[in-house]
């Protein structure tokens, strides 16, 4: 039995299927639809999703209150503890 590599195919990706053509082209048009009927409600929900925006991102992105001081500081790193850097003479500080 001969088993070279170059006689087989590789299968080809489901992305450049027709079901997966058809399944984007379907979406794209649900979508216009969708965004075509339901546009006023979009428009009049954004400036709620802009104040949601704001506690989000202090969740997100401050990993909650607490513990600001030494955001930087390691374990065994006593460092922030040491209180501020001096700068060097003839350094802006």
């Amino acid at each position: 039995m001969n088993h070279d590599p170059e006689e087989h195919e590789a299968p080809s990706s489901f992305w450049t299927s027709r079901y997966a053509i058809g399944l984007i082209v379907f979406g794209a048009v649900a979508g216009y639809f969708l965004l075509t009927e339901h546009l006023a409600h979009t428009v009049g929900a954004l400036p709620y999703l802009l104040l949601l925006a704001c506690p989000l991102m202090h969740i997100f992105m401050h990993h909650g209150h607490g513990n600001h001081g030494g955001h930087d500081s390691r374990p065994g790193d006593n460092s922030a503890e040491a209180g501020p850097v001096q700068p060097k003479p003839g350094e802006p500080s």
